[in-house]
């Protein structure tokens, strides 16, 4: 039935392309009046942006210097074509149709000629969250230097385009590129800062709704990518089991998180490779994370640092497959950097964090945490380049077939449920061996008593 659900749900999806009346001036100069629906990316030399044309929506790029925003009525010259697959730099055919049919786009324009006819045209709510976004960027800009401040940048509202090329490879040699793309930690940094600011002033029932509500406005601010809509569903999920008072169970949250996006849009599925990271690498921890550390427990081994460990090495197997079928390059230092990065990142994230809050107040308090934000930022931008550099830092997979990751990841659920069968019927084992023992204990406790009430005369003879 969820199979059958399932393509019923993707023929609906499907229905949406092909019947736009711009199919007829395909391939050739077309003018074109719309709004602008995406905050714009600003790239090296080009802004990319979405605009809203009737029924339709465009991808739309043209030189970086085109001062446009959010909300903006634009007339758009330019070539309309549609997208077309590509290869990447490491070898892998990329089917950027099928990207940006998931985003609901099904025509481009490229180097396109873009005026502004008009202003404020969006949604009030999304234009005061992105002027907030801007004010508290460009706070950070004030007092943090280049390339830390990009760095930073990256960290909190996960603005990857604005590292550059050449730290984003280094990043991806390094494998740290997940640091710069948006998670739960960056929800729950979210959900703290309001619980701690309400804590005084609202009951606990208010503080969480208030959390519900912020997360709601960082997903818009920072844009709906599936690795921020999956941490926001389930950071909500754990709010409302809290304001419910029920337990908070996160392999269902995942799961819950993952069907109602594929209901959404079901070309997340395929097509988002941001989807499918996110999703895997946070199974890996929830189911992968609990056994790594029952062996450490068993071993009397603390935790302490090896947490960052286990959590590098659950979300590096998780991951694996679709590494090696889609990237092509896997790194080999990807555990040891981890291991030097991690315990900073959220030490950097907060520091960050606190300087944007801090230059809205006063520009000094900003320089003085922004002094130390940056030395962390710093390290980590130093740490990467020097791993990076290395010269077996990663190995190159020339070619991984789909059936292989099918393969991969079927070997790794079946080896997890013997490891979950083996410990379940060891707890049973115990369970009933402590379970027998006590029923002996108490068998002989009951005789002793009755034997002793026996002796006092006090005990009806069909107790015997």
């Amino acid at each position: 039935m969820a199979c059958s659900l399932g393509l019923l749900r993707m023929e609906v999806a499907a229905s949406q392309f092909g019947n736009s009346t711009l199919e007829n001036s395909l391939n050739e100069r077309v003018l074109l009046t719309g709004v602008v629906v995406s905050e714009p990316d600003q790239r090296e030399k080009t802004k990319q942006f979405y605009v809203e044309v009737g029924e339709d929506k465009l991808l739309v790029s043209t030189d970086r210097l085109t001062d446009l925003s959010y909300g903006d009525q634009v007339m758009v010259n330019g070539v309309l074509k549609k997208p077309e697959s590509f290869t990447t730099d490491l070898g892998r055919a990329f089917d950027y149709p099928g990207y940006l049919k998931a985003r609901g786009v099904e025509y481009q324009i490229s180097f396109a000629e873009v005026e502004v006819t008009g202003s404020g045209m969006g949604n009030r709510v999304m234009s005061i969250l992105l002027i907030t976004k801007v004010r508290f960027i460009e706070s950070l800009e004030q007092v943090i230097p280049e390339p830390a401040v990009s760095l930073g940048k990256g960290l909190l509202l996960g603005v990857k385009s604005a590292l550059g090329a050449d730290i984003e490879d280094d990043f991806r040699r390094a494998g740290i590129i997940h640091i710069v793309v948006l998670s739960g930690y960056n929800v729950m940094l979210v959900v703290a800062f309001i619980l701690f600011c309400f804590s005084y002033v609202m009951s606990l029932r208010w503080r969480l709704l208030s959390g519900i509500v912020a997360i709601a406005a960082f997903a818009l601010l920072v844009g709906l990518s599936a690795t921020v809509v999956r941490a926001s569903i389930m950071a909500s999920l754990l709010l409302l089991a809290q304001l419910i008072g029920r337990q908070y169970h996160v392999l269902r949250g995942l799961c819950f998180a993952g069907v109602m996006m594929l209901i959404s849009n079901p070309y997340l599925l395929l097509y988002d490779v941001g989807f499918q990271f996110s999703f895997m690498a946070t199974l890996g921890l929830v189911l992968f994370i609990p056994q790594f550390e029952s062996i450490m427990v068993e071993r009397g081994k603390a935790l302490g640092w090896r947490a960052f460990m286990l959590a590098t090495i659950a979300t590096q197997i998780a991951v694996l497959p679709l590494l090696m079928y889609h990237i092509g390059e896997v790194s080999l230092i990807a555990l040891l950097v981890n291991l030097l990065i991690l315990p900073i990142v959220p030490i950097a994230m907060l520091l960050t964090f606190l300087t944007g809050m801090a230059g809205f107040v006063s520009v000094t308090l900003a320089n003085v945490i922004g002094y130390v934000a940056t030395l962390t930022l710093k390290y980590i931008l130093v740490i990467a380049d020097q791993f990076a550099a290395l010269p077996f830092a990663v190995i190159g997979i020339s070619s991984f077939p789909a059936w292989g990751v099918f393969v991969l990841y079927g070997a790794m659920i079946l080896i997890w449920f013997l490891v979950k069968s083996k410990k379940l019927k060891e707890t049973n084992v115990l369970s009933g061996w402590v379970n027998e023992s006590e029923q002996k204990i108490a068998a002989q406790t009951r005789t002793e008593e009755v034997d002793d009430d026996r002796e006092k005369g006090s005990v009806p003879v069909f107790f015997r």
